[in-house]
């Protein structure tokens, strides 16, 4: 090769043309490599080619440089972005752009290896459609809450899948408050309280140990304003709301031990604690209400079911702190498939031996709340936790290949193959969720998160639902 010629080959056993006279000429790649030789070209094509270099320059060459001229590492960056600006178009372009950023690693500063500051100058090709810059809150414009709950759209991590939420909420409000045409009326479905339809029907969800905590007053409140149209809870996030309304739980620590507890007649939920006395009045004042119950259903063949009996508690209760006083007012279902499982069940045990035969029809509450899913002409899910109440609610929205709008809070992971960690990607794959949807997952504890959520999204439209005025 001619000393000067910018015609690299990057075969090591390609031998090298000694030095010759200015005026000289380069021999080309085909002619020190036999399986080359016969080219046209070199398809090593310097952008500091030589004057006197006879390699033809190929087609999908760019512009040739100044030979000689060492480069920094800002300008060859500089240059190999606007290669891949020219050659974006095509495979073959993108090909020749990539040799091209070679050569103008090659001449940041001479005898570093080619390949190592190809690596670390690799060029950008593009970003993910959507792509939003990083931007945190500036305290300096001083303290707005809406808008620092609105920077974690751009803040990154949990704090961006937290906006996401935001938007994914807003939507399925948007679709709720949209009208409904004269052809897609009310129809008739299993709701023993019958709600006018919206544009969208939403689906919440929560744990007991949610109705336990202070998220409580959120739930209630969307209850109450008739914001969303069907619940999911367990027997714990039953009987923790109607036994507040009787005695206070307390705020306790998570460290507190419980042999000593147990000794006291305390009872510790995570780092909250409910007197045992609690549960005594509970059963005080649930005993008469399952003797009327019995009653009601041997003499007026009354067919109950957990949903029925939830709105019976919520209506007997007749307190306005409670999330079922609203839901039996407003005509919001409850789900609760395993409504025994608590001390809602404990007490119905004991009730058993006073006064038997108590049948509560789960099948009919099962078709109450697929024709929810069924019937609606979109569908939202809002769900707090994990388990039994997770999947209830998703596997009704297969019934209507899945829901149109989802959002999961928990802290669950997916690496043991359990519905509660499962992320919305695998609710597509079974149906559960569209395959057209945006659905978002927020990795957190739901009493720091929901009560955000509620304040970005439903708080926000407060003027826009209406009761249902359903009577007692």
């Amino acid at each position: 090769m001619r000393l000067g010629c910018a015609c690299k080959h990057m075969h090591a056993h390609l031998p090298t043309q000694p030095a010759s006279q200015p005026g000289g000429k380069c021999e080309g790649w085909g002619a020190g490599n036999p399986s080359r030789s016969g080219e046209d070209f070199c398809s090593r094509w310097s952008l500091g080619r030589s004057p006197g270099c006879s390699c033809k320059r190929p087609p999908d060459a760019p512009p040739s440089l100044p030979p000689s001229r060492p480069l920094s590492s800002r300008d060859a960056l500089a240059q190999i972005r606007a290669l891949c600006r020219r050659q974006r178009k095509g495979v073959a372009g993108l090909q020749a752009a990539r040799r091209s950023s070679i050569h103008l690693m090659e001449n940041v500063a001479p005898g570093l290896p080619a390949g190592a500051v190809a690596a670390v100058l690799k060029p950008s090709e593009g970003l993910p459609e959507g792509s939003l810059a990083v931007r945190g809150y500036d305290f300096d414009n001083g303290l707005d809450y809406h808008t620092l709950l609105q920077s974690y759209q751009t803040t990154g991590f949990q704090a961006t899948s937290f906006g996401q939420a935001v938007n994914e909420i807003n939507r399925m409000i948007e679709a709720k408050l949209t009208p409904l045409g004269e052809e897609e009326g009310n129809h008739v479905d299993l709701n023993p309280y019958p709600r006018h339809r919206t544009g969208c029907t939403i689906f919440l969800g929560f744990t007991s140990n949610l109705i336990s905590s202070g998220i409580r007053e959120t739930i209630r409140y969307l209850v109450q304003h008739n914001m969303v149209d069907v619940l999911v809870t367990t027997a714990g996030g039953v009987e923790e709301d109607l036994i507040k309304c009787l005695a206070p739980t307390y705020i306790g620590d998570f460290s507190l031990r419980g042999k000593e507890l147990r000794q006291n007649g305390i009872n510790r939920i995570g780092n909250l604690l409910v007197p045992n006395d609690n549960y005594c009045k509970f059963e005080d004042w649930l005993m008469p209400i399952l003797d009327q119950v019995v009653t009601e259903q041997d003499t007026e063949g009354v067919k109950w079911t957990p949903s029925k009996l939830i709105a019976r508690l919520g209506k007997e209760i007749n307190n306005p702190e409670s999330v079922y006083y609203w839901a039996q007012k407003n005509g919001i279902p409850v789900l609760s498939p395993a409504l025994t499982d608590g001390s809602l069940g404990d007490m119905i045990f004991f009730h058993s031996y006073k006064k038997p035969g108590l049948v509560l029809d789960i099948v009919e509450d099962l078709r109450l709340i697929n024709t929810q899913a069924i019937f609606a002409r979109k569908t939202g899910m809002i769900i707090l936790g994990g388990g039994l109440i997770k999947h209830h609610i998703a596997n009704a929205n297969l019934m209507r290949n899945g829901a149109d709008f989802s959002v999961y809070v928990n802290t669950a992971q997916e690496f043991d193959g359990s519905d509660s960690g499962a992320r919305p990607d695998e609710a597509v794959s079974w149906g559960k969720i569209r395959t057209d949807a945006k659905p978002v997952k927020v990795y957190a504890d739901a009493s720091l998160v929901f009560p955000l959520l509620v304040a970005q999204t439903f708080v926000q439209k407060s003027n826009a639902f209406a009761p249902e005025k359903q009577n007692d």
